[in-house]
């Protein structure tokens, strides 16, 4: 399963570390499927992105993942990758880039030669091969469409998705240089939010992020004194405050952090995959690893 990482410190801007695969620390972890790809997204000072992103294909690209990133950005996101459609490639690797905004996903979208028909002119935005990608390009549509509204973006792709394709998932997160949304849908995959007071729940700590599955670790040390939300693929600390959204809900987070939650989706898919629909890799791919 593709594992999300997003994190908003908005309207401050904050110094990050970010290990995007550690090293298997046992046999179990040494056991899991490699994943193929990883990426993090920023904006810098003056709110352009930067993405750094690579395949996993050989030893080089294995030490670029486990290198720590530093980092200073308002909106952080973080992706790994578990292929279900497209090669090793840059261009199959999160996050994406549309119109000033970045996007990572985990699921999967079924009958993608409909979804380029929908797409028409916005079909040129998409260099890659994944489902992803095209439906990020759906959202980008969207959102033009809804006069810039980002959350009305998301929205009518979605319920279009869930209307038109066969859906196994769409858990996504996206950012923008001070906002971040995230949804989930369906039920299908977890996706949890934490809305973090400074220093946590014991007041001073820094914020010390890790992934379970020892895939994404993240570190902060202006956390201790400013709030922030995450949103991720599992809780990656025990703070009780971590909340799993509800299949079809969408999250919002502005640029004064004030975070807005709402269902946008109250069916299931019309089409809803089983893995069984999956071929084998794609089935992979959703998995926990």
């Amino acid at each position: 399963m593709c594992r999300l990482f997003g994190l908003s410190a908005a309207p401050r801007r904050v110094h990050a570390r970010f290990w995007l695969l550690e090293a298997p620390d046992s046999l179990a972890a040494q056991s899991r499927r490699e994943p193929d790809g990883t990426g993090l997204g920023v904006f810098d000072a003056a709110g352009s992105p930067e993405v750094w992103k690579q395949p996993l294909a050989a030893y080089a690209d294995k030490k670029f993942a486990c290198e720590a990133k530093e980092c200073a950005s308002t909106t952080f996101l973080a992706h790994i990758r578990y292929a279900s459609t497209g090669g090793l490639d840059p261009a199959n690797t999160h996050p994406f880039l549309q119109h000033g905004r970045l996007f990572a996903h985990n699921g999967v979208l079924g009958d993608l030669p409909r979804l380029e028909d929908r797409l028409g002119e916005y079909r040129d935005l998409v260099q890659g091969d994944t489902d992803s990608e095209r439906f990020f390009a759906l959202v980008t549509q969207e959102i033009d469409a809804h006069h810039g509204d980002v959350s009305a973006g998301i929205t009518a792709a979605a319920r279009w998705a869930a209307a038109n394709l066969p859906v196994f998932a769409i858990n996504l997160v996206l950012t923008t240089a001070d906002e971040l949304w995230a949804l989930r849908y369906p039920d299908t995959h977890d996706l949890y939010v934490l809305q973090r007071g400074a220093g946590g729940p014991h007041g001073d700590r820094h914020l010390e992020h890790a992934s379970a599955a020892g895939r994404i670790r993240a570190r902060s040390s202006g956390l201790a004194r400013h709030r922030s939300v995450v949103v991720a693929s599992e809780r990656m600390d025990e703070d009780p405050g971590w909340q799993n959204l509800r299949p079809g809900e969408l999250l919002h987070v502005g640029a004064d952090l004030t975070a807005t939650r709402r269902i946008v989706l109250e069916q299931p898919p019309r089409h809803a995959l089983t893995l069984d629909d999956l071929g084998a890799h794609a089935a992979a791919s959703q998995q926990a690893q």
